[in-house]
């Protein structure tokens, strides 16, 4: 009889992805990432395990949205839990002015909601520019 082997932590092995958003399809794109954070791209993935490997989104201005007027009309809100304290963002300034925190947002519903679907979205990393601080640990995951 044949036995299925579990991967264990120590079995897992971790590489840096870099994506560039640049002319890319915003949520298209947020299903790759997402894919690839869970390590449903891998022939070891587990679903109560973080097999996942870390992703690195650069020029995540430039990205492209489908829809005439979806920049102006999708808007998002937060609420602090006191009385009045609701504020609406519309897509187009979480774009310019704070563009990880939208793709956090995007990638977060993708995932589990628990502490493991915590684990993978810190291993997300976006910038807004060309460059980025973790081109040791790309070097080294190929």
């Amino acid at each position: 009889m044949e036995i299925t082997k579990t991967p264990t932590p120590v079995d897992i092995d971790r590489k840096w992805v870099v994506i560039d958003a640049k002319g890319e399809i915003f949520g298209r794109l947020i299903s790759k990432v997402a894919v690839i954070l869970r390590g449903k791209n891998k022939p070891t993935f587990t679903p109560n395990m973080d097999c996942g490997d870390f992703v690195i989104i650069i020029n995540a201005r430039e990205v492209v949205f489908n829809g005439a007027n979806k920049l102006s009309d999708r808007k998002y809100h937060t609420h602090s839990g006191y009385f009045g304290s609701t504020k609406t963002k519309t897509l187009q300034t979480m774009l310019e002015k704070r563009p990880e925190k939208l793709y956090k947002l995007a990638v977060r519903g993708m995932l589990p909601k628990n502490k493991l679907g915590r684990a993978m979205l810190k291993k997300l990393k976006v910038y807004t520019g060309d460059s980025h601080p973790h081109t040791a640990q790309v070097a080294n995951s190929k």
